[in-house]
């Protein structure tokens, strides 16, 4: 079987992470890590051996202070069987394998254990890969990869169903940050350790006159009514349960005790039929 291309290149990923850690924007790792401390307070349950996968840890450790912490690397250096709890921190959308990075958490986790990974979704920097499309095909006549392609939530749902967790759950929320200027925005890119590490990039300067133009386009296009531009954050939460015999089972099919048409108080049709009809 032919082995599908790395979409990610691990050493420039590393370099940007280094390079971004000098000086860090890590404003959308708080605002998940705050989302986390939300969704562990809905769960009601105390965790007390966490682990962390997470490549700039801070602002998870505010929420969880004990946990084991380790790098998104492509084996996890996680114990089997070792803790009740796995998140995964903004980390998944450049993994080369992200089912076997769920799977590797699920190895980790006792039964019951809980796993949570929240990651950029589709609707990620829209703006920013609509305005260096139209540019650098206007002026070069062609298009190379500069903004990783990030996964729609459906896709990332089956994911973490086919990782073997029970329970499944994938949700998203989405984030709408405004800027002076697009320069701005790639700046604070860099500093987040999110520039271009595509395995598939091209390994020449974007043109001057190409990033000129895309700009351009990009304060024209997505200026605000306050003259700021905006861009699109999307944070994909995939929530899933270590396999354990007293967790709840859905039902089988025909096997409910009440009607649906019963309990909504409404008259059932025949297929076909549409109400008023004889």
């Amino acid at each position: 079987m032919d082995t599908p291309p790395l979409l990610t290149d691990r050493e420039a990923l590393i370099r940007h992470r280094q390079r971004a850690a000098r000086a860090p924007e890590l404003f959308l790792h708080e605002d998940a890590a705050a989302e986390l401390d939300e969704r562990l307070q809905e769960v009601n349950r105390t965790f007390t051996a966490p682990a962390l996968i997470a490549a700039f840890p801070e602002p998870w450790l505010e929420i969880l202070p004990n946990a084991k912490v380790v790098s998104d690397d492509e084996v996890l250096d996680l114990e089997e069987g070792a803790h009740d709890l796995v998140v995964h921190g903004m980390g998944l959308h450049w993994a080369n394998d992200p089912v076997g990075q769920m799977v590797q958490a699920a190895r980790a986790l006792k039964p019951d254990g809980l796993f949570l990974g929240v990651m950029f979704g589709g609707q990620t920097l829209t703006e920013l890969r609509a305005a260096l499309a139209q540019a650098e095909a206007a002026i070069t006549g062609g298009l190379s990869p500069r903004v990783l392609p990030m996964g729609e939530i459906r896709d990332l749902g089956a994911l973490i169903q086919r990782a073997g967790f029970a329970l499944p759950v994938a949700d998203a929320v989405t984030r709408k940050v405004t800027y002076e200027t697009p320069l701005r925005l790639l700046s604070d890119l860099r500093a987040m350790g999110e520039t271009n590490a595509l395995a598939s990039r091209n390994r020449r300067f974007l043109r001057r006159d190409v990033l000129v133009e895309a700009l351009r386009l990009y304060f024209e296009t997505y200026q605000e009514t306050d003259g700021r531009v905006r861009a699109t954050f999307e944070t994909v939460w995939l929530t899933g349960w270590k396999p354990h015999p007293d967790q709840p089972k859905p039902l089988r099919p025909g096997s409910a005790a009440q009607r649906l048409a019963d309990v909504l108080g409404t008259m059932e049709l025949p297929t076909g039929q549409k109400p008023g009809q004889p």
